[in-house]
């Protein structure tokens, strides 16, 4: 680390506590393999040279994190004193008093300085139980030098038909040039995402008002319909397989002409360190059916917090405010640019002049402020999630509906099959837990 990164992190209040205050501590997290965890564990040495709080890290895929961190909350295994889970976790573990409350944090922390929607999102009756590492909605991003030669100009807020032709113009097989990417992997968080907000943009819902499973009406049929038939005309041979990780390697490596996921995949995507397409990469709103109908966006943050049970609760929250903090933002910044920055959860971040000037930067907050968890669907629903349902039940039902998606998606069974197949699962978990 240099000097100006010392420098920057001595601002932080983390780094006006007594480091023998915590010199015996040492606390274990778990985390996603995403890129910018990965990152933040490369500034740990300075972290702990601060507080002397040392860490150990359990870096895990996505669906296996979850299983893992629901396990030992559910269990209280006490494995972890911080867990990475997200706005679906939070606010239920936080209403069972399965978290800490990160009340008490400093004034030079500035908690309203989180955005609304993370804020929101990661609490319970005011109450704030997670704090936002990076915050995230979905987006197109594209290759612009091969929109060009396909004759194509992308819109700002395409249309599912304007994706699905450009997606078409710019497949090249013999090249191995795919030209669109999308999730197909089973998992809620994975291949359920993408999936259920496409299905949202074509005017769908997981349950009417009554808690009745829709996955037998038209809406349903016509979103996979349309998202298979794209995929196997333009789309990587295998996609039902592929999540985030998988999709972003291809699109680094050139292998894909537009790619719908997380906005926090920008930074990656034009890196020229990490991508081989960075200088000709371009974003649009996520795309909707006819225009007006809502956008298959959806929201989310992975966020750190705290197991209740933990022995190390103040090592714990001392981490995460220091991850989480606006200083922690300018210590990745000056070491390695305002465009690898954790995006999506401060809003000072976008009140930056340096980061005004990233090209994906309000791409990326208006794609956040499109999202609309109160009102996720076209027809009213009891729920509230966009990419999924706030409810303890949707985990475990939603993954074994993926599971049918995705075997859709591999020609194992016919769409008509998996949904007949989700609809069962659905309506038999809701009718055992007295929704019904």
């Amino acid at each position: 680390m240099t000097k100006r990164t010392h420098a920057l992190l001595g601002a932080c209040a983390v780094a006006a506590l007594s480091t023998a205050a915590f010199a015996q501590d040492t606390i274990t997290i778990a985390t996603v393999n995403n890129g910018d965890m990965i990152r933040m564990q490369g500034y740990t040495d300075t972290f702990t040279e601060q507080t002397g709080i040392e860490v150990e890290w359990v870096t895990l895929e996505e669906n296996v994190l979850r299983q893992r961190v629901t396990t030992d909350i559910t269990t209280k295994g006490g494995q972890f004193d911080i867990m990475t889970i997200g706005m679906y976790e939070t606010p239920i573990w936080g209403a069972n008093g399965w978290l800490v409350p990160l009340d008490g944090m400093s004034a030079e922390y500035d908690v309203e300085d989180i955005l609304p929607a993370m804020r929101n999102g990661l609490s319970h009756d005011g109450t704030l139980y997670a704090a936002p590492f990076y915050g995230e909605s979905s987006m197109v991003m594209y290759r612009t030098d091969l929109m060009e030669a396909a004759g194509l100009e992308m819109p700002t807020a395409p249309t599912w038909e304007f994706i699905r032709e450009a997606a078409a113009a710019m497949t090249d097989r013999d090249n191995e040039i795919n030209g669109i990417c999308l999730r197909g992997k089973a998992g809620w968080g994975e291949g359920g995402a993408i999936i259920t907000v496409t299905a949202n943009s074509f005017g769908a819902r997981w349950f009417d008002e009554d808690w009745t499973a829709q996955f037998d009406q038209p809406e349903w049929a016509e979103a996979i319909n349309f998202y298979v038939d794209m995929m196997n005309e333009s789309g990587p041979q295998g996609f039902a397989t592929n999540g985030f990780n998988e999709n972003l390697s291809l699109f680094q490596q050139g292998k894909c002409g537009m790619w719908i996921d997380a906005t926090v995949a920008a930074s990656f995507v034009t890196n020229p360190d990490e991508s081989t397409v960075a200088d000709s990469v371009g974003f649009a709103l996520a795309p909707n059916k006819d225009g007006v109908s809502k956008k298959a966006n959806w929201l989310w943050a992975w966020a750190l917090a705290i197991p209740a049970g933990t022995q190390n609760e103040e090592a714990a929250k001392t981490f995460i405010e220091w991850a989480t903090s606006k200083e922690y933002i300018g210590l990745v910044a000056a070491n390695e640019g305002w465009a690898n920055v954790p995006p999506g959860a401060r809003a000072s971040l976008y009140a930056t002049p340096e980061y005004q000037e990233v090209p994906f930067a309000q791409m990326t907050l208006d794609s956040i402020q499109a999202a609309d968890p109160n009102n996720p669907t076209v027809e009213p629903v009891p729920y509230v999630g966009v990419q999924f349902v706030a409810i303890p039940e949707f985990a475990g039902m939603a993954t074994e509906v993926s599971q049918e998606f995705s075997a859709a998606y591999a020609g194992q069974q016919t769409v008509e099959e998996a949904l007949e197949k989700a609809q069962a699962i659905t309506n038999e978990t809701m009718e055992a837990a007295g929704y019904r």
